[in-house]
């Protein structure tokens, strides 16, 4: 029977030296890294975070999401909770409604994290 991978979760601010910068990355940093990377390697999550962080507010319903991407709420609530869980993304309930609100800050810790002093 195949071992299951453990389910990552980590909403904590990353704050890891960028890859071409140090000598040897912790695991710690590494984990924290992946989690990110792992839940923005989905083509639905991009585009989720892409119409979330231009929105105003950076922030949208599960309503008017779930168009946009061409799939039903309870998938589109599958992708948010992923991105979710991984400090991308947070979420109110208002209401009957969830709102989902970009944290652009958790982006420009994975891009500095990634840019190795290239171009």
């Amino acid at each position: 029977m195949p071992k299951t991978l453990p389910l990552l979760t980590d909403t904590a601010p990353i704050c890891c030296t960028p890859l071409g910068d140090a000598q040897r990355m912790s695991a710690d940093d590494a984990n924290a890294l992946a989690v990110r990377l792992k839940a923005l390697a989905d083509p639905t999550r991009l585009q989720l975070l892409t119409f979330l962080l231009n929105q105003p507010g950076q922030e949208s319903c599960t309503c008017d999401l779930a168009p946009h991407v061409g799939l039903s709420e309870p998938t589109v609530s599958h992708h948010l909770k992923t991105l979710e869980a991984s400090g991308i993304v947070t979420k109110e309930r208002r209401g009957a409604n969830v709102h989902y609100r970009a944290q652009p800050e958790a982006v420009h810790a994975i891009a500095r994290a990634l840019n190795v002093g290239c171009c």
